[in-house]
């Protein structure tokens, strides 16, 4: 289908392009920027004036409850959630019951997705079988069959040896892995920082050394294997300034953060708020300043919305019993506008940790606005206020600290490769 959006101020962090323009989209891609396509006959006519257009957001992060989801539709109401928040591609986290650790059960959660013609889904596959940390995956097979790196998600990795062997296995292939920072041991029973927050209220303590030791395993055996690594959610300044020293040598380690640790420390958990239970746990203020900082000065290369619908047999009990995990994907973008507007970053550079950097960091060419690419946009109301509430949310989990918060920044419509995959209704 030929689209012409009119009167849109395009952003492109790619290129750092910001201007009022029209963009011209088909057969998937983006035809022309400004000028009119020679032969160009638009079949629909996009209004964008007022509005911004920018790349479609890519996640690096998100649970999608397939295979093994609680009901058939599940997969269905989480992509919706994904368009509804501007998200084209998101990175589907392998801890799936069963886990993706078999080439078949990738290529099924891919056609699922693909029939769906809504956000790509681009799966992980799970590091070890079963996510059980003894006995590697067959990476080869696994990435024929679709999946674009290895992780084992917050499933402990207690044994050196198996991760040693993973780097090795990972750096013969070309294969990143994706590693959750976190000390098997020094993490075990905790739910909370290991801080007067967790003093006060009694909770059991995860301390900020189970990260720090964990980067530091990680870092010493990258050197020796040579493998790619990125490190999902790193949480504390010390591991940040960790990943920093490290790229200086020349490891090609690269790391992100959820974009609740960008916003919350663990005094946010007020009196034992189970919305506040997440994975890793909010660590203090000092760390999530050191976030914010990090993402200014390039240590973070992407935010993710980490997310994960949780149920509310599972999320309604005491704050040390409740599952980890809240809503992001329709969060997504008007949290990062939030932080953007909060510490004065321009609007390129911080929509640039939810588009070209990630996509970056998966080797796609999406994420970009330029002639030639894949036609993932998302168009959106910079000005409109809303406040989040869980009846309005269109994920299944309904659950997240910002519940009640009003933002600024809501998405009109969602292109995936040239289609429009999403109207707000007061846009239709």
């Amino acid at each position: 289908m030929n689209i012409h959006i009119q009167n849109g101020q395009v952003v492109d962090p790619a290129s750092g392009f910001d201007n009022v323009t029209d963009l011209y989209l088909s057969q998937g891609r983006i035809a022309g920027i400004g000028n009119t396509p020679p032969g160009f006959h638009a079949e629909q006519t996009i209004n964008a004036k007022g509005l911004i257009v920018i790349p479609g957001l890519v996640d690096l992060a998100a649970r999608l409850g397939e295979p093994g989801g609680e009901h058939k539709n599940k997969l269905q109401a989480e992509l919706r959630a994904a368009v509804a928040g501007g998200v084209t591609t998101l990175c589907a986290m392998p801890d799936t019951k069963p886990a993706l650790d078999q080439p078949s059960l990738v290529q099924m959660l891919r056609q699922k997705t693909e029939a769906l013609g809504l956000a790509r889904v681009l799966p992980l596959g799970a590091l070890t079988r079963g996510l059980e940390g003894a006995e590697l995956t067959e990476f080869a097979k696994l990435r024929e069959a679709g999946c674009v790196a290895f992780s084992q998600t917050d499933a402990p990795l207690a044994d050196t040896r198996v991760l040693y062997r993973a780097m090795q296995y990972a750096a013969t292939y070309g294969i990143t892995l994706r590693l959750r920072p976190q000390d098997v041991r020094l993490s075990a029973g905790g739910v909370a920082h290991d801080g007067q927050v967790a003093t006060r209220l009694g909770l059991p303590a995860i301390p900020a050394v189970a990260e720090t030791v964990a980067i530091a395993m990680i870092v010493i055996l990258m050197r020796d294997s040579g493998a790619s690594v990125h490190l999902e959610r790193v949480s504390t300044s010390e591991g940040l300034e960790m990943i920093a020293v490290a790229r200086a040598e020349g490891l090609r380690l690269t790391c992100d953060v959820s974009i609740n640790h960008v916003h919350l420390a663990d005094i946010d958990i007020g009196y034992f708020d189970s919305n506040m239970r997440l994975a890793p746990p909010l660590r203090s203020i000092r760390d999530r300043d050191a976030i914010q900082q990090g993402l200014v000065d390039g240590v973070i290369s992407a935010i993710c919305s980490d997310h994960t619908p949780v149920g509310n047999d599972d999320k309604l009990l005491p704050f040390g019993e409740a599952a980890p995990g809240a809503t992001g994907l329709e969060l997504l973008l008007p949290l990062v506008l939030t932080w953007a507007a909060q510490k004065q970053v321009s609007l390129p550079r911080a929509l640039a940790k939810i588009t070209c950097e990630p996509a970056m960091l998966l080797g796609l060419e999406v994420g970009q606005i330029k002639v030639g690419a894949p036609a993932d946009l998302c168009i959106f109301d910079a000005h409109a206020t809303w406040r989040v509430a869980a009846e309005t949310l269109v994920s299944s989990g309904k659950h997240t600290p910002f519940v009640g918060t009003e933002l600024r920044g809501r998405v009109r419509h969602t292109l995936v490769g040239g289609q429009v995959a999403y109207t707000a209704p007061s846009a239709a």
